[in-house]
């Protein structure tokens, strides 16, 4: 007499970020952002919820583990989503919307450390149960967004715009799609995992600090992202990576700025980080002054750095990140995860131009994941 729903939701990756809130409870931020959602086949949330009359309580389980289901946006998802269903009439057995369910979740990728588990989870939860009560082609990103800002995102692919709405009630603080995966297909992604544990400052304490002590994120929300959203929509249209990639970097780079000017200071980056920067401005700077942007970096509230390439540049990045930094603890199949090295490609690199980056110490990264922009929530089973 139960009922069973399986569903996968991708992570996603802000290139102009969301950082602070302008209502806490509904989750409205004070500025506009645009993502990348990655592809799901080597970053996804799955999760699995039944719903059934024999259930004595709801369970929620993460990675194997029991958590509490009394988390007021794990309650308020469950009840905007069957508040809509009921609505919407559309529910093929009614009655179930009364019964008690049991969500089980994993992540194929580190939890809490920066790589937008949150949002993967919380788009999954809403839309995995959207489906179980047959209202998964409805507007969800609202719902979505009570249980983790971002999450919004999730539930669009290729490149989506969060709008931080103006109403109080937050109707219109929805994500939209700017452009569909499939408009930039050379777009290619490699993720740096410097760190792979739960970060010491969350970011709903880390934004709400930032609200209430940080002048530069004033100045960031009022004067700085509204440009930036417009130039990089221009970017993403046009395929203009040049654009990209100094929008993303300079956005990334003033976030941690935000958090720097934060009283007390956030830190999320950390010297490996660091080195990451300089070796992308490196890599950028190989070609000469006011030459395109090769590849660009981006940090969420983390250290592990994404980056961002078109597919030509890959094999040449990959085979400088391999110089730099190199790894002697697990196996290749360990160390690069996800679309697989063009191994030949990265050899015929020139020795002459490796040679011009520093070796750091091995096993500076834990691993590293090689996808590209993907698709939204989709069930599986």
């Amino acid at each position: 007499m139960s009922e069973s729903v399986t569903c996968i939701a991708p992570v996603n990756i802000a290139i102009v970020k969301y950082w602070g809130k302008r209502d806490d409870d509904l989750i409205l931020p004070i500025n506009d952002s645009i993502s990348v959602t990655l592809s799901t086949d080597h970053l996804r949330t799955k999760t699995t919820i039944t719903a059934s009359p024999e259930l004595e309580k709801n369970v929620l389980r993460l990675n194997g583990v029991e958590e509490s289901f009394d988390n007021p946006r794990i309650q308020r998802c469950l009840q905007e989503v069957q508040k809509k269903a009921k609505s919407s009439g559309k529910c093929p057995k009614p009655e179930m919307l009364d019964w008690k369910i049991h969500v089980e979740s994993e992540n194929n990728f580190p939890t809490a450390a920066g790589l937008a588990s949150s949002a993967a989870g919380y788009a999954c939860f809403v839309y995995t149960l959207a489906t179980l009560y047959g209202i998964e082609d409805e507007e969800l990103s609202g719902i979505a967004r009570m249980g983790s800002g971002s999450a919004c995102r999730s539930l669009h692919s290729g490149y989506v715009q969060w709008a931080k709405g103006e109403r109080a009630d937050g109707a219109d603080s929805v994500a939209i799609q700017v452009a569909p995966a499939t408009a930039w297909p050379e777009m290619h992604v490699l993720i740096l995992v410097v760190n792979d544990r739960k970060k010491a400052t969350a970011s709903t304490h880390g934004m709400a600090t930032s609200v209430k002590t940080s002048d530069l994120l004033k100045h960031r929300a009022a004067e700085c992202v509204p440009q930036r959203i417009e130039q990089l929509k221009k970017a993403i249209s046009e395929r203009d990576f040049d654009t990209f990639g100094r929008i993303a970097m300079k956005d990334s780079n003033q976030l941690h700025s935000v958090c720097l000017d934060t009283y007390p200071p956030c830190f999320y980056m950390n010297d490996v980080s660091r080195q990451i920067v300089r070796l992308v401005h490196q890599i950028n700077n190989l070609a000469g002054e006011g030459a395109p942007v090769k590849v660009a970096y981006s940090f969420d509230a983390g250290p592990n750095a994404c980056l961002f390439l078109l597919e030509k540049n890959v094999a040449e990045v990959s085979a400088i990140v391999r110089r730099a930094f190199p790894f002697n603890v697990c196996s290749e199949e360990d160390y690069y995860k996800g679309i697989p090295n063009d191994v030949a490609a990265m050899d015929a690199v020139p020795g002459t131009m490796l040679d011009s980056f520093a070796v750091e110490e091995p096993n500076l990264l834990r691993y590293i994941i090689h996808t590209k922009v993907g698709e939204g929530p989709r069930r599986v089973k």
